[in-house]
C-alpha cells in the first residue's frame, strides 16, 4: 500500500507529537522548580506521581515516532531524506549529552530519548526489506518486552552497555530510554501505524479542529523545541530566583 508521493501533512499526527510536547514541558518545568526549590520537595525518581507521568511522555514519543515511520514507509521516503533527518536527531543527542554533562556531571545523559530514537530508527530502516505486516511488528514489539522483562546481567550496568537495556538496576543519569524495553513500542506503533493507513486511514488522515491547530505547529517543529526548552525554562526559572526576592 503506497500513499501519494507527496500527501498533506498528517495533522493529527502532528498534533499528538505536539500534545507530548506540551505534557513534557510541563513535566519539566515542575521539575526544574523542584531543583530551585520554589515548589513543595518533590521525588522525581521515585513518587509514581511523576515516574508514571514520565513513563507515559516517553511511550507517546515513541508511538509517535512508530507512526510516522509507517507513514514514511508507505510514502517511500527517498534515502537522502532519511539521512537528513536522521543525522539532526542524531546530532541533537551529543546536544543532549554536552549539555547535561555540564549541568550534571554524575548523571549526565548517554543514552536519553533522543539517543534511543537514533538507533530505533536505523534498526526500522534495516528491517525494511523484511516488509514485516502489521501483526510482525506488534509480535516483534511484544516479543522486545518479554526479553526486557526477563533477560538482565551485571555486563550491562555499564556506562556503554547500559544503552542495551537488560541491566540489573537503573543507571544514574537525567535521562534513560534503553532499546530494549522502548524498541518494542516503536514496533508496536509502527504495526498499528501499518494497520490504520490500510483499514482506517481516516483516523489519522482525517482533519482537524481549529483549536488543535496549534498543537500540530508545535509538533512539526518537535526537535528544535525539544532541544531549546528546557535551557529556556531554566533560564526562566533562574531569572524568577533573581529578580522575586527585588519585587
Amino acid at each position: 500500500m503506497t500513499l501519494p508521493a507527496r500527501p498533506d501533512r498528517f495533522d493529527r499526527l502532528d498534533a499528538l507529537r505536539g500534545l507530548a510536547m506540551v505534557w513534557m514541558t510541563g513535566f519539566h518545568l515542575a521539575f526544574d522548580l523542584n531543583q530551585f526549590h520554589l515548589i513543595p520537595r518533590q521525588h522525581f525518581y521515585a513518587d509514581p506521581f511523576w515516574t508514571l507521568q514520565r513513563m507515559a511522555i516517553v511511550t507517546l514519543f515513541l508511538g509517535c515516532v512508530g507512526l510516522s515511520q509507517a507513514v514514511a514507509q508507505a510514502q517511500q521516503v527517498e534515502s537522502p531524506r532519511f539521512w537528513w533527518r536522521w543525522a539532526r536527531i542524531a546530532g541533537g543527542a551529543l546536544l543532549v549529552s554536552a549539555g547535561s554533562a555540564l549541568m550534571f556531571p554524575r548523571s549526565w545523559i548517554s543514552f536519553g530519548v533522543l539517543h534511543a530514537v537514533a538507533v530505533m530508527l536505523l534498526i526500522v530502516r534495516g528491517l525494511r526489506g523484511l516488509r514485516l505486516p502489521d501483526w510482525g511488528w506488534i509480535a516483534l514489539g511484544v516479543g522486545v518486552f518479554a526479553v526486557a522483562s526477563r533477560v538482565s546481567h551485571p555486563l550491562f550496568d555499564a556506562r556503554w552497555t547500559n544503552w542495551l537495556g537488560l541491566t540489573t538496576r537503573k543507571p544514574i543519569t537525567e535521562d534513560y530510554v534503553p532499546l530494549l524495553p522502548w524498541f518494542g513500542a516503536v514496533a508496536v506503533a509502527m504495526g498499528v501505524g501499518q494497520w490504520l493507513l490500510r483499514s482506517r486511514p481516516a483516523l489519522l488522515q482525517g482533519g482537524l479542529p481549529a483549536a488543535l491547530q496549534p498543537l500540530a505547529r508545535l509538533g512539526r517543529w518537535s526537535l528544535p523545541y525539544y532541544l531549546l526548552h528546557q535551557p529556556v525554562l531554566i533560564g526562566l526559572v533562574m531569572a524568577w530566583t533573581y529578580c522575586a526576592p527585588n519585587l
